[in-house]
């Protein structure tokens, strides 16, 4: 009996609720795995909830410019019901935020700002705790909120890491300023295993950094889980060598690199650079950014818009922690990849057995395989099934959702529930919900489909 469907005609986890809870992202991996998640856990037949939490103070809780942006760009979320909060302006004057949140975070200490920003963000109102079967979080610094959720109830919670966060504050820090004394790097990583040591199972996207927080924290649970995107469907006959990258410190060293090494080596390709990162190498060294602003094409409402005209996909990685969803995006495509090696870190992926894909670490390489695989397209000499045969085998949404039923099925069956305090109340916020796709009592009472067997903890190097 598959996890998917565990009894006749009914999904694995049909009657039962799934909040995500994740940072008010859009236009980036996480928000994109967050996506799949959501579709994920609707396809095994779950009522799925979206929460959203904003990384930085807001005039008031769903209003202003960041929130009416990520609405724009975070339609894509299928859940049944979606709801927000955040920490406020107000907050960093009525409660401690000033000290314990924004003078770590001058120093450099992103981990620690966070954390004291999610204590501070109420439960929405109409938020229906007692109704939440399991709560999948995203990202170590949501667990404040994610708590507060759970109190006086034992609703089991898996956490995605996606990275070791740290490495990126780091990165962040490199790239941009802070005070003396500089956080440090190992500071910033203990709040974040001392947060994720309170989940129930710590989900991983990457072999290396499943190993690592396995080491870590060894007496946590570990899943290794590859997620799912959406494929990306390529245009017939393009004729660009395109290359996808977000404004972030990883991808501005990425590019950086790219301008000043690689395209000096090969001035008759055609290449467009999508994405905001155009924002981020304007802002941090504008001579290069003018020196090749021909190349840059802005940000795009959607991904497939990227690859409209694209030949080749360049992936020059030099930077970079987690899970690549570009590269995700880019084997879907079925096109031709020109990478380095790090575009593929933590994916166990031989690279060398994908006939239509070029690895090369040196910028005078990189720019060579270019060429050399703008000659083979050239002569119709592609191995396009590859990647894509690849991505349908690894990385598909019927994959994902299968690993995740097995996964909460465990932690549901073996976690004891215990009744909500009867005087626990939860703070006022904003509710963005669609009252019709509600679930009804009968749906509520409806019994799991999830085959009873107890999760167990695991070496998790195994």
């Amino acid at each position: 009996m598959s996890i998917q469907q565990s009894a006749p005609g009914r999904a694995a986890l049909s009657g039962k609720t799934v909040a995500v809870v994740h940072p008010a992202w859009h236009s980036c991996g996480t928000h994109q795995v967050i996506a799949s998640q959501i579709r994920a856990y609707k396809k095994l037949g779950a009522r799925v909830i979206s929460i959203a939490l904003m990384d930085d103070v807001t005039p008031s809780i769903s209003r202003g410019e960041r929130w009416k942006n990520y609405r724009l760009h975070s339609r894509d979320l299928a859940a049944d019901e979606r709801y927000e909060s955040s920490a406020t302006i107000a907050d960093l004057f009525k409660t401690a935020l000033l000290k314990d949140g924004w003078l770590p975070l001058i120093h450099g200490d992103h981990a620690t700002w966070l954390v004291e920003l999610m204590k501070r963000a109420p439960l929405p109102e109409k938020l229906d705790t007692v109704a939440i079967d399991l709560i999948h979080a995203n990202h170590f610094f949501v667990m404040p909120f994610v708590e507060r959720m759970r109190e006086g109830r034992r609703i089991p919670v898996v956490l995605d890491t996606h990275d070791i966060q740290a490495r990126q504050y780091e990165l962040r820090n490199r790239a941009g300023f802070s005070i003396p004394p500089h956080v440090r790097y190992n500071s910033m990583l203990a709040v974040e295993l001392e947060w994720l040591g309170r989940a129930d199972l710590c989900v991983h996207l990457n072999s290396e950094e499943y190993a690592t927080f396995g080491q870590l924290l060894p007496h946590s649970r570990h899943a290794l889980i590859y997620p799912s995107i959406a494929p990306v469907r390529a245009g017939a006959n393009g004729v660009q060598a395109i290359f996808v990258a977000a404004n972030n410190a990883a991808n501005y060293i990425s590019v950086r690199w790219f301008l000043k090494y690689i395209v000096p080596h090969a001035p008759e390709m055609s290449i467009s650079i999508f994405g905001d990162i155009a924002d981020g190498v304007k802002k941090r060294d504008r001579p290069l950014y003018e020196k090749h602003c021909s190349l840059f094409r802005g940000r795009i409402a959607d991904i497939e818009s990227a690859y409209a005209d694209a030949a080749i996909v360049l992936l020059p990685t030099r930077e970079g922690h987690g899970l690549s969803i570009k590269t995700m995006e880019a084997l879907s495509s079925g096109l031709p990849i020109v990478a380095t090696s790090k575009a593929f870190r933590g994916m166990e992926i031989d690279s060398s057995r994908l006939r239509n894909v070029y690895i090369a670490d040196d910028a005078s390489e990189f720019a060579a395989a270019m060429l050399k695989c703008r000659a083979t397209i050239e002569r119709n000499d592609t191995a396009a099934g590859d990647t894509r045969a690849l991505y349908d085998e690894e990385y598909s949404l019927e994959r994902f959702a299968r690993r995740l039923g097995d996964v909460a099925c465990k932690l549901m069956a073996s976690a004891r529930h215990t009744p909500l305090d009867a005087g626990h109340r939860k703070s006022a916020t904003g509710a963005w919900t669609d009252p019709a796709r509600r679930r009804s009592p009968a749906d509520r009472s409806s019994r799991a489909t999830c085959d009873e067997k107890p999760i167990r903890r695991k070496n998790p190097h195994h």
